[in-house]
């Protein structure tokens, strides 16, 4: 993943002008379009696209200050016209190109990035390879934004909507595992954008043929394998420590990649005011292809 990576960065160097296909250069690294999004927004700390925009923009830079046309400078970085160069450079500088171009900035850079793996003997992760057949996961669904750090409002929002009842009706229809109340994270952005909306779920595993109230939100899942992994501590930190952790120590260490899926949380314990609780997290995973 590290090689991939790093080539990636490479392909993006040589090409600044040109359109991005990521799909094509996951493929020749041997992995999917889908995990390389995923595993460089977790390491980067940025979605690859904003990365090639930020990117271009400091190329483009030197070019505009220098008082090269600006339509030749878009095209040049990818852009059909001086209005969609523009809102680019605005976004990445802070100003407009005719400001640059006067003012000789404040510009702002983005360093070309490199990704090492650096061995520390971090503690270990406890996980555990699961083959899973076809499930549904079962529940109250919302749409709310992606957080990476704190309790997501919008999600505790939804939940502290629904009366006691409900979730006591919902841990009675779980049927197979993940075992209990879930929290379910699907249609999630694959470049893992703050802010960008998914589709959460707050509910329980069905098997697949098991009857589902009417009422409820269904996300289907079919058979594949799952790597589980079992967190305790401070919640939610705790748990997103391991999800982080998950991109930086366990997948370049290990021949497996994500696939798109729901993410889910099962809750095995708690503290009564939720400050702490172990959890599991279930990320769907396949193998990655021999080289």
């Amino acid at each position: 993943m590290i090689t991939a990576l790093t080539r990636t960065v490479e392909h993006i160097e040589a090409h600044l002008g040109d359109e991005l296909d990521v799909g094509a250069v996951a493929r020749t690294h041997g992995t999917t379009e889908y995990h390389l999004r995923r595993m460089f927004s977790s390491l980067a700390g940025m979605p690859l696209s904003e990365y090639v925009r930020r990117r271009r923009m400091t190329a483009a830079a030197g070019d505009v200050v220098g008082g090269e046309d600006l339509l030749t400078i878009a095209v040049r970085y990818g852009y059909g016209s001086t209005e969609a160069f523009a809102r680019a450079f605005r976004a990445v500088h802070g100003i407009a190109p005719s400001v640059a171009r006067r003012d000789g900035g404040p510009l702002r850079t983005q360093p070309r990035l490199r990704f090492r793996l650096t061995v520390e003997g971090s503690i270990p992760m406890d996980t555990r390879i699961v083959e899973r057949p076809a499930f549904r996961l079962i529940g109250r669904a919302a749409r709310v934004p992606l957080m990476h750090r704190g309790v997501n409002p919008a999600i505790q929002a939804h939940i502290a909507a629904l009366p006691a009842t409900e979730h006591a009706r919902l841990k009675g229809l779980s049927d197979t595992d993940p075992a209990g109340l879930l929290q379910v994270s699907a249609d999630v952005d694959p470049d893992y954008t703050e802010g960008s909306k998914l589709t959460y779920l707050h509910g329980v595993a069905r098997a697949e043929g098991s009857t589902v109230p009417a009422d409820l939100d269904v996300v289907d899942v079919p058979a594949g394998t799952w790597a589980v992994f079992r967190t305790s501590g401070a919640y939610p930190q705790a748990l997103q420590s391991t999800w982080a952790a998950t991109a930086t120590d366990w997948f370049p260490a290990n021949p497996w990649r994500l696939r798109p899926g729901p993410s889910i949380v099962a809750v095995l314990d708690r503290a009564d005011d939720f400050s702490s609780a172990t959890c599991e997290l279930w990320l769907p995973v396949d193998q990655e292809p021999q080289p």
